[in-house]
């Protein structure tokens, strides 16, 4: 998908917006949950690059992914309840204390809602990590509604969560854009027929966002913001 400079983008009234590796660099928040958690099991610490490329489908499937390091699928299962105990115990501890705000991002936001828009965040991050997070990066004031990965019953890439802001926000998928970091979002923005634009610095599982099926990648929040007709 090639860079969105000429695109114009009319009768948008809401954006949907991604948070890990899209508004927040959380890496490193992950990266330190991660390797107390590995060491409580007894297991040597991951790099930051490879724990980033287990990022983006929730905490769940990030815990068996980590554990699938060291333990076939059984030993996974085996382990799984108490990594993730663990996990979410030292996630809560730290949650944003390593993490910093992408640039453009407030300047997105403010721009956003000075066209007019409703925003929404939508995550695949459990609830209970999602709004600490928005309020400590000073990100919450800036959306009507956040919904985690266990706030609904599907999360992306199914197009459910999507939706469910259309309706919140009485707009037709067509007038709502979604902005991410991943195939995540494009695919549930393509499914539930919003229009989506990827930013390129973020997370992704490891694969080259240019191969993500979107309307354009934008550098910044602020230039996806500028792309919106007012």
């Amino acid at each position: 998908m090639k860079a969105a400079e000429a695109l114009v983008l009319t009768d948008i009234r809401a954006a949907i917006i991604d948070l890990d590796g899209t508004m927040v660099h959380t890496a490193p928040d992950f990266h330190v949950a991660i390797n107390r958690m590995r060491a409580e099991l007894g297991l040597d610490p991951l790099g930051i690059e490879t724990i980033t490329h287990f990022v983006g489908k929730g905490t769940e499937n990030l815990m068996r992914r980590v554990l699938g390091v060291d333990y076939d699928d059984q030993g996974v299962e085996q382990h799984f309840a108490r990594a993730l105990a663990s996990y979410q115990k030292h996630y809560l501890a730290i949650n944003g204390m390593y993490s910093s705000v992408y640039p453009g991002v407030r300047e997105g936001l403010e721009t956003l809602r000075a066209k007019g828009l409703r925003l929404a965040c939508v995550t695949n991050k459990p609830i209970d990590f999602a709004e600490p997070l928005l309020e400590k990066t000073g990100l919450r004031r800036y959306f009507d509604i956040v919904y985690g990965g266990d706030s609904l019953p599907k999360k992306k890439p199914d197009p459910y969560p999507l939706l469910k802001v259309c309706e919140d926000f009485k707009v037709r998928p067509a007038q709502a854009l979604a902005i991410g970091d991943s195939s995540n979002d494009a695919q549930a923005a393509r499914a539930a027929g919003c229009r989506v634009l990827n930013v390129p610095y973020g997370y992704n599982h490891g694969e080259s966002i240019h191969n993500v099926d979107s309307d354009g990648i934008v550098s910044t929040l602020l230039d996806a913001a500028h792309l919106i007709s007012a």
